[in-house]
């Protein structure tokens, strides 16, 4: 008798919690949002992928959201059903350089989190990882909702990855502070590590060495990792590449940066960074195989126009070498 092959075990779970909304560009809307983002490519990249958001249905918005997520098979129960207010929107502004500036639309949707969703979300998906933002805390009622959850994540052992991702209008030191509070692993880049030793270790942020070399940040960044207990810091640098610290600002890794493709547009690149980053970790990736990964499918996305390519085909190269050791 031959004895059935055991199936090949899933990777462990993500869960993603914040805003899903689209992003409307000059030639119409794409879905977006960073946590949407993230959880796509995850999903594409071959993890499982659970998104805790909540929108609107019968919008249009709404509607461009589920068909964005549909495409990739993404999970839809972590989703909240709003009736009152809109799916999230925001307005894209870009220079014709590649670069861009967001307008986020106030009170929307994912701005009115529930708490008890979430946590029976959290209980049934027992995830590995728990990722999260600052945007989607920027309403009260999300931010008490968001802080229950993240409470249940550290009881419960769940490692807490925050991509910071601070936004003009939306993000201030109280609110990243409490992020930061609930956060085990940071994901910053150069100008918001800037910007929190302004207002979290300002002794440090006097001449800054943003442009030297990755050790030179050192004392900075143990600054900030003992204000807050972290156990890692990942930074992106722009045109610098990427360096990565541990609990002690010992750096894990650090590399330049990859050859971009024809610039299309920088939307999405950090998210792309984040999902790969988090892809590799879980297949069992040392850190600075995964950061090099990360940094190589964040440059190949500036050359796809919106925050994830239009094909999931632009992930077949990356999910293979995810299998490779």
């Amino acid at each position: 008798m031959t004895t059935p092959a055991c199936p090949a075990p899933q990777p462990p779970a993500v869960l993603l919690v914040g805003e899903a909304l689209v992003d409307e560009f000059a030639e119409g809307p794409v879905a977006g949002g960073a946590p949407l983002n993230v959880a796509r490519s995850l999903k594409a990249l071959g993890l499982e992928a659970v998104l805790a958001s909540r929108l609107n249905p019968a919008d249009a918005a709404g509607q461009n959201v589920l068909r964005s997520m549909r495409h990739f098979s993404l999970a839809e129960h972590g989703l909240q059903h709003d009736d009152t207010h809109p799916t999230g929107r925001v307005s894209v502004w870009e220079d014709g350089q590649g670069s861009h500036r967001f307008e986020i639309q106030p009170n929307s949707a994912w701005d009115h989190l529930e708490a008890a969703p979430l946590l029976a979300l959290a209980q049934t998906t027992a995830p590995a990882l728990l990722y999260f933002g600052s945007l989607a805390q920027r309403s009260k009622g999300s931010r008490q909702a968001m802080g229950e959850l993240l409470a249940h994540a550290s009881a419960s052992g769940c490692t807490r990855y925050l991509d910071l991702n601070l936004r003009a209008g939306a993000s201030n030191a109280e609110l990243t502070q409490h992020c930061l509070r609930h956060a085990s692993w940071l994901k910053v880049n150069d100008e918001e590590l800037a910007q929190l030793l302004r207002w979290f270790a300002p002794d440090f942020a006097q001449d800054l060495p943003l442009q030297g070399q990755a050790q030179a940040l050192q004392p900075a960044v143990a600054a900030l990792l003992r204000h807050f207990a972290l156990e890692r810091l990942v930074l992106t640098r722009g045109a610098l590449g990427y360096a990565a610290f541990d609990a002690q600002a010992q750096l894990i890794a650090a590399g330049p940066a990859a050859p971009l493709p024809t610039l299309v547009d920088t939307v999405g690149a950090g998210d792309a960074f984040s999902a790969m980053l988090l892809a590799a970790l879980l297949r069992g990736h040392s850190w600075p195989r995964a950061l090099a990964l990360a940094n190589g499918m964040a440059a190949a996305l500036c050359g796809q126009r919106g925050p994830v390519p239009a094909h999931l085909g632009f992930y077949t190269p990356w999910a293979a070498a995810l299998e490779q050791t």
